[in-house]
């Protein structure tokens, strides 16, 4: 008969349970011995916890007095429990030396049957050393200016209301969708509703749903290449084949894609912002790709990839506001706000709504709803937007600061992706490793991306991004400056 008491222990109260055998052979005191002394060694009852008295231990395990005074003398004989006159019987601080800790568990001769699946290491880039000067990674907005009065006002408002006593409503806050679908018809043209808009926890989590939904083991899944590698490998999670489809300055090359049997049920792309080398899908290719998709039947997943960071150029319609019907519109506050904010959005083709609707529920039953709410009220009072207008500005004169720099490695390196987005491509010159460079820089503190990793097909060109969104105006003089020196330095060394 299992049974339970609870001591307060370091600030906390612990539960611990025991387990009488009523009609074994073992005396109830041996047994109440016996599981007291390994929840003293296992960790579960902490030095200094105060037990029950005897009396209640007895009447909560339903077992006589005599057999808990008689255990509790064992424990104390033997140094696991001490008495304080007046106070009460604690775990000792000072237990026996042999022993003072578990034994280790012993490690099984093969892997247990349920732990034979294959391992999964996702494919992102390691954390940068604790010596770094300056990290020029990818994807890393500037945050600080978020925490003004505007982003904290809407999480006063937020406390304000009253949590809700049930799940909330797995496609998301009905405000929140309202707000997302009014805010992409006026950025990016889509024409959607509310009902068309599902929240997410970020839009690696709406791709999971998407590859789900859509693909059966062993279909194939057209991919940019080089191309975002924690999607690609979504895809492969879920039995994607994955076919590799060049791009080039105009973004996507359509023309290489297949088409009849051999046609991919989808494709996706970063057609605002292609990561990682920056180019934009030109419009002819939108709409090639599109007629490409309703020829072939298949669907479209346009990863919005920081559309929302524009220099210079004029806005190219989404793929998902010149066809609803064949393109899936994934979106992220991650980048506009901060990556620690898991929140993103889809846009799906109606067919396609309830079943991705019925995956999140299955996946995590809905995104957090405080951290909805907060969003809600931030969109809805055009915060969102006027955050937006600043980061362009403050991106723009990193951008401009970074190029100026890099101008001194002329005739070493070409600087592309410079449309939108907060990081550029630094093509190498002929002759020159970027992993090499990578090396040379990060030994005196700076960090960049090599591009080899972002390709499936071997014999990559020579390439390193750089993400300067995260950093100070000082930082990206000084890191350029370093990696213009390192270029140099193996640039020497060529044959």
């Amino acid at each position: 008969m299992p049974d339970h008491f609870t001591v307060p222990s370091a600030g906390l109260t612990v539960d611990v349970a025991l387990l009488i055998a009523w009609e074994g052979p073992q005396p109830i005191a041996e047994q109440l011995v016996t599981q007291l002394r390994a929840a003293v060694l296992g960790g579960q009852l902490r030095p200094g916890a105060r037990l029950p008295s005897s009396r209640t231990l007895a009447r909560v395990l339903g077992v006589s007095r005599g057999a808990v005074v008689t255990a509790y003398e064992d424990l104390l004989a033997a140094g696991y429990l001490v008495g304080r006159v007046g106070s009460g019987t604690y775990v000792s601080g000072d237990l026996p030396p042999q022993f003072s800790a578990s034994p280790a568990p012993q490690t099984p001769d093969q892997t247990p049957r349920w732990l034979r699946c294959a391992a999964v290491t996702p494919d992102v880039a390691p954390a940068s050393p604790a010596d770094t000067v300056v990290d020029f990674r990818v994807g890393q907005p500037t945050v600080p200016a978020l925490s003004d009065a505007a982003w904290k006002r809407a999480w006063r408002r937020v406390t304000d209301e009253e949590l809700p006593g049930a799940y909330a409503d797995a496609a998301g806050d009905p405000e929140l969708r309202t707000q997302v679908a009014a805010y992409l018809g006026r950025a990016r043209g889509l024409n959607c509703q509310a009902e068309d808009v599902i929240i997410t926890s970020g839009t690696i989590q709406g791709l999971h749903l998407v590859a789900r939904a859509v693909l059966a083991p062993g279909d194939r899944a057209a991919f940019e290449e080089p191309g975002y590698r924690l999607a690609r490998q979504v895809l492969r999670e879920h039995g994607a084949l994955i076919l590799p489809v060049p791009v080039d300055g105009d973004g996507l090359q359509v023309n290489l894609l297949p088409a009849g049997g051999e046609a991919p049920p989808l494709v996706y792309t970063t057609p605002s912002h292609q990561f990682p080398l920056g180019s934009r899908l030109s419009l002819p290719r939108r709409h090639a790709l599109l007629a490409w998709a309703r020829e072939q039947d298949s669907l479209i997943v346009e990863d919005d990839y920081d559309g929302e960071f524009r220099y210079d150029t004029a806005p190219l319609p989404s793929l998902a506001s010149l066809d609803p019907s064949r393109v899936v519109y994934l979106g992220t506050f991650s980048k506009v706000l901060s990556p620690a904010l898991r929140v993103g959005y889809v846009v799906a083709p109606r067919p396609l709504r309830e079943a991705l609707i019925a995956l999140k529920t299955i996946a995590d039953y809905h995104t957090s709803w405080p951290l909805q709410r907060a969003l809600t009220f931030f969109l809805k009072s055009g915060d969102l937007e006027r955050h937006l207008g600043r980061m362009r500005r403050v991106y723009a004169r990193k951008r401009e600061l970074l190029v100026r720099e890099l101008a001194r490695a002329e005739g070493l390196a070409r600087v592309g992706g410079l449309d939108a987005g907060f990081h550029v491509h630094l093509a190498l010159a002929g002759g020159l490793s970027a992993a090499v460079v990578a090396r040379a820089a990060a030994a005196r503190g700076v960090q960049v991306s090599v591009l080899t990793p972002f390709y499936v097909t071997p014999h990559a060109p020579e390439g390193l991004l750089l993400g300067y969104g995260g950093l100070e105006m000082e930082q990206i003089t000084q890191g350029a400056q370093v990696l213009v020196e390192a270029l140099q330095q193996v640039g020497l060394q060529r044959p």
